[in-house]
C-alpha cells in the first residue's frame, strides 16, 4: 500500500472525531500524476452536497502540462465515492458549525485509488501548546536513550 499525498498539517490543527475510507473519480491524467506523487491536500476539504461528498481545493497538477487540455483545472471539485449511510452520517455531523470534514491522505488499495477522510474538531491554541511540548520531550527522552 503506497502513500501518494498526505495532509500532515490536519494531524497538528484537528482533533480527529471518526475516519472513512472513501474512492475518488479521476481522469485518467490525473490518476498518473496521483500515482507519481504529484497531488497536494493541503488547504483542501470535503464538502455534502445533495447527497454527494466532494473533494474541494485538493490541487493535482496535469501529468504532462503540454499534453493538458486547456480548459484543464487543477483545483476543480472531485466527486467523493461513499454509501448512502456514510453520507447521511456525514452529513448529518457537518450542520454542526464546530465540526469538519478533512482528507488525511491519498493511498492505493488493489489498485484503486483510495483517500482517507476525518470527521475533525479544531484544536485550541491551548492544545496545540501542549502537543508541541510531548513532541519536544519525546524527542529528548530518544536522545537520551540513544546516546546510552
Amino acid at each position: 500500500m503506497a502513500s501518494y499525498a498526505e495532509n500532515r498539517k490536519a494531524r497538528f490543527n484537528y482533533e480527529f472525531l471518526e475516519k472513512y475510507e472513501t474512492g475518488i473519480e479521476l481522469l485518467g491524467t490525473e490518476v498518473k500524476s496521483v500515482r507519481n506523487s504529484q497531488m497536494s491536500l493541503e488547504g483542501a476539504f470535503v464538502i455534502i452536497r445533495g447527497g454527494e461528498a466532494f473533494l474541494i481545493n485538493a490541487n493535482i497538477p496535469p501529468f504532462q502540462s503540454k499534453n493538458a487540455p486547456k480548459d484543464y483545472d487543477p483545483l476543480r471539485n472531485r466527486k467523493l465515492l461513499l454509501t448512502k449511510k456514510e453520507i447521511i452520517e456525514l452529513a448529518g455531523s457537518e450542520k454542526n458549525k464546530s465540526l469538519t470534514i478533512v482528507p488525511i491522505s491519498v493511498y492505493n488499495k488493489n489498485r484503486k485509488i483510495k483517500v482517507e477522510i476525518a470527521l475533525v474538531k479544531s484544536k485550541k491554541q491551548l492544545d496545540k501548546r501542549e502537543t508541541i511540548k510531548k513532541r519536544e520531550t519525546d524527542r529528548e527522552i530518544r536522545r537520551e536513550y540513544k546516546e546510552r
